[in-house]
C-alpha cells in the first residue's frame, strides 16, 4: 500500500493511509488477537519518557517517531500488507472510525486468512502486535497533546477545524504554484484525499473526472491530494501522474508542506479512510462531514451530489 519512495517530513501522513483503510466490525480473538506478549519491548522502552509532560512540539515530533516506526513495517512487509489492505471493504469505511487500530488490522487478516501464505499471516500478525504497543504509546501522547491545546480558545480551535485550506500555499503535480485563489473562485471545491498504493482511490478516479466536467458547469471544481505526493516527493509525484493519466483524470491534483495547516489536519487523524472526499467553500473552510468511499459506486456518487447541492443551495 506504500510508495517505495518515503520522505521523512510525510511519516505521520502515510502511517494515517494505512491506518484509515483498517475496516472492521469483528475483532477475533484468535490467530492474530489481542496479545498481552509483544515483539515490540524496544519500541515501548524506547517510548515510555514519551509520557513524560513536554512541548507541543516536543509531543508532535515524539508522536511522529511513532508514526515513523509504524510505517515502516508497511514498508518492510509491504507486499504481504499490499494484499491485506487490498482485501478491505472500502464500504465500511464507518466502522473503523471507534475502533482500535490494531483491531482493525487483526480482524481483516483473521477474516481472510485463506488468502495469506502461512509466511505471510504471521508476518502479519507479528507486525499487528508490534503496532498494537506503538498504537498505545500514540494514544498516551494524544491526551497530552489534547491537554497541551486546551489552553486555545474554542474559537480558535473551530477556526483550526474547519478553515484548513485558508492561506493554502503548494503547487500542482507539473510544478506550478497554487494558493487560496483555487478556493475562491469555485462556489464549491470537491477536495479528494487519495494515495497511489489504494485501490479504492484508484478506481474512482475516472469518475472523479467526470464530476469535475460535471461541477465546471456548476461553479465548481474537483482537487485531488495524493498523500505519497507531499513535501514535494519526486517519485510520489511521478507515480501520482502516471496512474492519473492511465485513469484518464485530468482535474489539478496538489502537493504542499506536510506541516501546513493542511498536512495537520490529515495527519491529525481527520481522515479516517481513503479515498476521503471533503467540500470547501470560497473561504478555504471546510464544509459538513467528510464523506469515505469511492464515488464509481453509484449510490456514494448520489449521496456525494446530495451535499454538493445542498452546499450550492446555500449560496
Amino acid at each position: 500500500m506504500k510508495n517505495k519512495t518515503l520522505r521523512t517530513n510525510s511519516m505521520k501522513l502515510k502511517t494515517v493511509i494505512a491506518a484509515s483503510l483498517a475496516i472492521s466490525v469483528l475483532f477475533a480473538f484468535t490467530g492474530c488477537g489481542n496479545s498481552s506478549s509483544t515483539d515490540n519491548t524496544n519500541t515501548k522502552q524506547e517510548s515510555s519518557s514519551t509520557t513524560e509532560t513536554g512541548s507541543a512540539d516536543e509531543l508532535n515530533e515524539k508522536r511522529n517517531d511513532l508514526y515513523q516506526q509504524e510505517n515502516q513495517l508497511f514498508v518492510d512487509h509491504k507486499d504481504a500488507w499490499d494484499k491485506a489492505f487490498g482485501l478491505m471493504n472500502k464500504n465500511a469505511a464507518g466502522d473503523a472510525m471507534s475502533e482500535n487500530y490494531a483491531d482493525s488490522l487483526a480482524s481483516t487478516v483473521e477474516s481472510n486468512k485463506d488468502s495469506f501464505s502461512e509466511e505471510e499471516y504471521e508476518t502479519l500478525c507479528k507486525d499487528i502486535e508490534t503496532i498494537r504497543g506503538i498504537e498505545e504509546e500514540i494514544a498516551k501522547l494524544e491526551k497530552e497533546i489534547a491537554a497541551s491545546d486546551s489552553s486555545d480558545s474554542s474559537s480558535s480551535k473551530s477556526d483550526e477545524s474547519t478553515a484548513v485550506f485558508k492561506g493554502f500555499k503548494g503547487k500542482d503535480l507539473d510544478g506550478n504554484d497554487v494558493d487560496d485563489s483555487l478556493f475562491a473562485k469555485n462556489k464549491v471545491t470537491v477536495v479528494n484525499f487519495w494515495f497511489s498504493g489504494c485501490k479504492p482511490c484508484v478506481g474512482e478516479l475516472s469518475k472523479l473526472n467526470e464530476l469535475n466536467e460535471k461541477l465546471k458547469e456548476m461553479g465548481g471544481e474537483v482537487v485531488g491530494i495524493n498523500m505519497d505526493t507531499l513535501d514535494n516527493n519526486e517519485a510520489g509525484i511521478k507515480e501520482a501522474k502516471e496512474i492519473l493519466k492511465a485513469q484518464g483524470a485530468s482535474y489539478k491534483n496538489l502537493t504542499f508542506d506536510s506541516n501546513s495547516t493542511v498536512g495537520n489536519y490529515a495527519g491529525k487523524g481527520n481522515i479516517m479512510a481513503f479515498p476521503t472526499t471533503v467540500l470547501v467553500d470560497k473561504d478555504g473552510n471546510i464544509v459538513g462531514e467528510p464523506f469515505m468511499g469511492g464515488i464509481d459506486d453509484q449510490s456514494n456518487y448520489d449521496q456525494l451530489m446530495k451535499q454538493i447541492q445542498s452546499v450550492l443551495d446555500q449560496k
